[in-house]
């Protein structure tokens, strides 16, 4: 038979039960907070990410911009050295563009 006072009874059950729920409980809570500080590290790297890549869009297209406009001088610089020359190429263009219209 046993010992009745080695056997455990109801109150050391419901304090032992009690005991593991405070457990879980700070268990769950570290899992909670080491979750939000990870997502908080995510989201800067995001963020730095996110400013990174529009600062180089931003530079890249004020290049373009600048390279379009280099072009664009060019091209009426050469218009203007020979202007019959851009009247024919025009002139050219425009019955390509008319004869791929008609068909």
């Amino acid at each position: 038979m046993a010992d009745k006072k080695t056997d455990p009874t109801l109150e050391d059950l419901a304090a032992q039960i009690e005991t593991l729920r405070a457990d879980i409980a700070a268990i769950a809570e570290s899992a909670s907070a080491y979750g939000r500080a990870r997502g908080e590290q995510a989201l800067g790297r995001a963020r730095a990410t996110a400013e990174h890549t529009l600062n180089e869009g931003e530079r890249m297209a004020a290049e373009a911009g600048r390279y379009a406009g280099d072009k664009a001088d060019e091209a009426l610089e050469a218009v203007r050295r020979q202007p019959m020359l851009a009247l024919a190429i025009a002139a050219g263009v425009g019955f390509l563009i008319g004869m791929t219209r008609r068909r």
